[in-house]
């Protein structure tokens, strides 16, 4: 439940429903006259934030820098239009009409606003049925206002985040090249010589016993290498990907807005003018 002190909170802050919608930014706030509890909060929404919808701050919480209620959005923008009199309050049919839209028990209400246990009800019997839930008068506090001498300023704050988002794909590829390589290989053949050996004694008997004179002939085989090329697959590395993160700095260029308050010294002739010319108008 939100308590006077977190008004200056709420106030001109963005109001969220329950689903996390953004709803409207907070405008007012209106206090119950009776026990000077926050009731009602107005939200502008629409497009250009054109309207303006009483929001009931019943089970309200502020979460970080925004308020969230409980009531959905869509009921907030179907909320009826409600005229708030010069001083700043609500009449007793108005916030029937709202009670009502919100679907709040105005009997349950009233008992809920004058139960002591409850801490709403806190100047006696005389409080109970004159709360501004049950007699219709909520005090209403501007935006701008927390003070008659004193001013709000509020500025804007950049928050920086980062969003993790695709920027491409890698893969791996598998084809097939013919390259032509070289290799050296040492290769044998034979070769015929001649080799004339003399007849020893030991050799003459063996050489007598052949023909005299005749013709003959003899022949060796020869055998020469020859280079034989074949291929066998085998298994050279595994190849697979990994990502690596890198971190590096990047400038980031935002434009807040800042309210600035300056003190303005008013001449006494310039206030009589100013009410010179007041009168000469009316």
């Amino acid at each position: 439940m939100i308590t006077r002190e977190q008004i200056p909170a709420v106030l001109d802050h963005p109001v969220y429903d329950a689903d996390g919608s953004k709803v409207g930014d907070a405008k007012n706030v209106f206090y119950d006259d009776a026990t000077g509890r926050p009731e009602w909060v107005t939200v502008k929404t629409g497009l250009f934030g054109t309207n303006e919808s009483f929001v009931p701050m019943r089970d309200a919480r502020m979460v970080e820098d925004h308020l969230e209620v409980s009531v959905a959005k869509d009921r907030i923008k179907n909320a009826p239009n409600v005229d708030v009199d010069g001083g700043g309050h609500l009449s007793e049919d108005e916030e029937h009409r709202l009670y009502d839209h919100y679907g709040i028990q105005w009997d349950e209400a009233w008992q809920q606003a004058n139960d002591p246990q409850d801490g709403w009800a806190t100047t006696g019997p005389e409080t109970a049925g004159h709360t501004a839930v049950a007699g219709g008068a909520a005090g209403a506090m501007d935006a701008e206002r927390s003070g008659d001498d004193a001013m709000t300023r509020s500025e804007e704050e950049m928050h920086v985040g980062t969003e993790r988002q695709v920027t491409g794909r890698a893969r791996l590829r598998k084809y097939v090249v013919t390259e032509e390589q070289q290799r050296t290989v040492p290769v044998r053949h034979e070769e015929v010589r001649e080799v004339r050996e003399p007849i020893t004694d030991a050799d003459l008997d063996d050489a007598l016993s052949g023909p005299e004179i005749t013709e003959a002939e003899r022949e060796v085989t020869l055998h020469a290498e020859r280079p034989v090329v074949e291929t066998r697959v085998e298994p050279v590395e595994t190849v697979r990907l990994e990502t690596d993160e890198v971190t590096e700095e990047e400038a980031v260029t935002g434009t807040v807005r800042k309210e600035r308050i300056e003190k303005e010294r008013i001449e006494k002739e310039r206030i009589e003018k100013e009410y010179d010319a007041e009168d000469r108008r009316s």
